[in-house]
């Protein structure tokens, strides 16, 4: 349960880690059962929502205009300063 707010600023494993442990939590304490019962519903209605189409179409689009366009920059930069990084380590 400590990891999972530290993991929470990354992509997906942080509410992983917190919904497992609110799972162990639950079957341990009578007290983190709501809880338990609260997120189980909030993941539902989640995955719900992920299904809409026009949330879909837009996660979609994101996740091909992402890439592309770190693509291109990376691709700009290689060509504007070539194979070679534009600072020198060897100078003091």
């Amino acid at each position: 349960m400590v990891l999972g707010p530290i993991m929470l600023p990354l992509p997906d494993p942080g509410r992983l880690v917190i919904f497992l442990g609110v799972g162990i939590w639950a079957a341990e304490f009578a007290w983190a059962q709501p809880a338990l019962r609260r997120t189980r519903r909030k993941v539902a209605e989640a995955a719900r929502r992920a299904m809409d189409p026009r949330v879909r179409r837009r996660n979609l689009t994101l996740t091909t205009i992402g890439p592309a366009a770190a693509l291109w920059a990376g691709g700009w930069c290689f060509a504007r300063c070539g194979p070679a990084v534009p600072w020198r380590l060897d100078e003091s």
